[in-house]
């Protein structure tokens, strides 16, 4: 009881940090009495965590004793698998090298276990409380969605595309596609000189406390009592409130003037979905059915070519919303934290 008193009279700060190709965006809510008070963007331009972006967060930190630290997973081995049963995700995945969760007892995530110590040293500086799958991030996001019928869902950053298929809640099928492109993967992982320890929650999270990458066995133990784990020329978005099927967008661009790098991209973010549901369809480990639609969560204003390309190749209606991808992140956050 004297603890809740305490804590009433310091508003939250809740950080929230997603790496990109190039950049680092930090995004910061100041929360008091089940509302923000105030909120503060800025955008790094390195993937290191520097001085510039230890000074700027250790300036909110400071004001209130309860701070929160969340970060979107960048790990390029992650995915997700549609059971949580023990026994049966051997049969789609060899989990041995990660951690993993399960999602509101029906679909489990994963992410590497090396890439989560990386973490762990990079952020010495601040420590990390939460690590969020971009897969959560994703199921959340089309919470309104993902109960009706069989349909893709995809989430687009700069680097990678988290699909999932889901059909009346239940995960059929998911997949983390990278993409390539100029940089080095060592970018993306911040600074060598930040160490700390990371915290696993329990819920849809990765509270980054009690990781031990050497104990795996012990740790998989205690997996076993967790039920939940954690502008283009305008292109049409979701309403929040009601679903809009866009129209199909006219491009004058064809694959030989495609010198620019937007549209290069949207070609291979193409590619790699297409071979992504063929792999859907033929592997025999999936009860695949034919998918008519796909919805994305556009996390980087993605060109209309994209939505073209996957109308006329592959024959689906596409929904296209646009992802405040920090804003997102803090919204679990809150979550997480129930506040």
């Amino acid at each position: 009881m004297f603890a809740k008193m305490f804590e009433a009279l310091y508003f939250k700060v809740l950080i929230n940090i997603v790496v990109k190709r190039a950049s680092t965006v930090v995004y910061i809510e100041l929360y008091s009495k089940k509302k923000t008070i105030d909120t503060v963007h800025k955008e790094f331009e390195t993937t290191k965590f520097n001085e510039d972006m230890l000074e700027f967060i250790t300036n909110y930190t400071k004001e209130s004793p309860y701070y929160y630290i969340s970060l979107l997973d960048i790990s390029s081995l992650q995915g997700a698998l549609p059971t949580c049963s023990k026994n049966r995700l051997g049969y789609y995945y060899d989990l041995s090298d990660c951690e993993y969760r399960c999602y509101e007892g029906r679909w489990t995530y994963y992410t590497s276990k090396t890439e989560l110590y990386d973490i762990e040293k990079k952020y010495k500086a601040i420590g990390v409380d939460f690590i969020f799958s971009p897969f959560v991030l994703l199921a959340k996001f089309f919470q309104d969605k993902i109960n009706g019928t069989l349909a893709i869902y995809a989430l687009i950053q700069e680097n990678s595309i988290s699909l999932c298929v889901f059909e009346e809640g239940s995960l059929i099928y998911a997949d983390h596609l990278e993409i390539q492109a100029s940089f080095s993967s060592d970018d993306i992982l911040l600074s060598n000189d930040m160490d700390e320890d990371l915290e696993l929650d329990l819920d849809s999270g990765i509270d980054l406390e009690s990781i031990d990458v050497e104990s795996e066995e012990s740790e998989l133990e205690d997996f076993g009592n967790i039920e939940d784990l954690d502008s283009i020329e305008d292109l049409d978005e979701f309403d929040d409130s009601k679903d809009i099927e866009e129209e199909l967008l006219e491009s004058n661009v064809s694959l030989e003037e495609a010198g620019d790098e937007s549209f290069n991209e949207d070609y291979q973010r193409f590619t790699l979905i297409q071979n992504s549901i063929a792999n859907f369809y033929k592997d025999e480990r999936y009860e695949s059915q034919f998918l008519e639609n796909i919805y994305i969560a556009d996390g980087v204003d993605v060109s209309s070519d994209l939505k073209k390309y996957l109308e006329e190749e592959m024959f689906l209606n596409v929904y296209v919303r646009h992802m405040e991808l920090d804003a997102e992140v803090c919204e679990i956050t809150k979550e997480e934290l129930n506040i």
